[in-house]
């Protein structure tokens, strides 16, 4: 008999394994270094846009410890022979929220799929914490909106292939609740991930990083940007001493801290400029609570009525599960149970 066990598991570890995607990382590039990011645009606004790209990673912040950031995720996108990479954050075990152009290859068409990478420190390592799940064009979800031309409703949802599951290292991300009408400006804001750290710097680093800086009122954001491309479905991030997302991390969380010391996601990181991260420009995010319905309605994540969903607690158990004491958000997530 446990000669019989003992094949068993070695067999359910040899398939265990064989099914954790690979990722060949001299093929992974920034989704706004491949041609057809710009092609979609009208040849009179391709110049204007060059300077206006996705946005995406860390300048002047520093190195997170390992587990820092549990909600965040790495989205790795197939596009041919090559792969973009960005970010994304943990909406349920089923669902991942990321930015639409991170998951379309034009105006029309989706990307084929790829994988996503969660409870990660070092990217290129697979790590004991980590977990790496496919996800199909049939699972990907973009607002019908979404407009490549002018990065109007800028936001995606994506059903992975195999749930995820739950650790101290893997937590869903914590959105607000359907009456928070707050606008945020004035909160410190938070961005992470594995995009550059410098306009020198010409690779991604292996280590996620992040940077603070204070949400920007929407009056303060056009004056740079413009009303054209910050509306009501934005919110700004101050690039004060030239901190600020850079290229690699589209889709990325922006979150702040409550007063309980909990974590809330207010955006997706849409884009910056890309003449320089360090410039001390604001970079454009899409805005979590003009889009909330849509996210609802689109996965299998439940929120709060009330007005702060941190409201709800979530503890994580001993193997790994995740329960809830309030009838507010991921209760999905941690029973399993969502729509398909």
């Amino acid at each position: 008999m446990v000669r019989e066990v003992a094949l068993l598991l070695a067999i359910v570890s040899f398939v265990s394994a064989a099914t954790v995607p690979t990722i060949d990382w001299t093929r992974v590039r920034r989704v706004e270094e491949l041609d057809h990011y710009w092609v979609r645009l009208p040849v009179e606004w391709e110049k204007a846009y060059r300077e206006v790209v996705p946005s995406p990673r860390i300048t002047n912040g520093q190195e997170a410890i390992p587990g820092q950031f549990p909600y965040k995720a790495l989205v790795l996108s197939e596009i041919g022979m090559l792969t973009t990479q960005c970010g994304g954050s943990i909406l349920t075990q089923n669902y991942i929220l990321t930015a639409g152009h991170c998951v379309m290859f034009d105006q029309n068409n989706k990307v084929a799929g790829g994988t996503v990478i969660v409870g990660a420190h070092d990217r290129t390592v697979m790590e004991p914490t980590q977990q790496r799940v496919r996800f199909a064009s049939t699972g990907i979800h973009v607002h019908p909106q979404y407009s490549a031309s002018n990065l109007r409703f800028d936001v995606a949802v994506i059903r992975v292939g195999t749930s995820i599951r739950f650790t101290a290292s893997v937590q869903p991300v914590r959105l607000p609740g359907r009456a928070d009408q707050r606008q945020f400006d004035g909160f410190i804001g938070t961005v992470s991930g594995w995009g550059r750290t410098s306009d020198t710097e010409a690779i991604f680093p292996n280590t996620p990083h992040f940077t603070r800086n204070p949400i920007l009122a929407n009056a303060a954001c056009i004056s740079t940007w413009g009303s054209l491309l910050v509306e009501a479905q934005n919110v700004c991030l101050s690039g004060e001493g030239g901190r600020a997302a850079c290229n690699g991390d589209s889709g990325g969380p922006l979150t702040v801290e409550e007063g309980s010391g909990r974590t809330l996601q207010i955006g997706i990181t849409s884009f910056g400029a890309s003449g320089g991260c360090m410039r001390g420009q604001p970079t454009v995010y899409a805005r979590i609570t003009y889009f909330l319905d849509w996210i609802v309605a689109n996965s299998d994540y439940i929120t709060s009525a009330r007005t702060d969903s941190a409201t709800t607690t979530t503890t994580t158990t001993s193997d790994g599960r995740t329960t809830d004491n309030a009838d507010s958000v991921n209760v999905n997530a941690n029973t399993g149970l969502g729509a398909s």
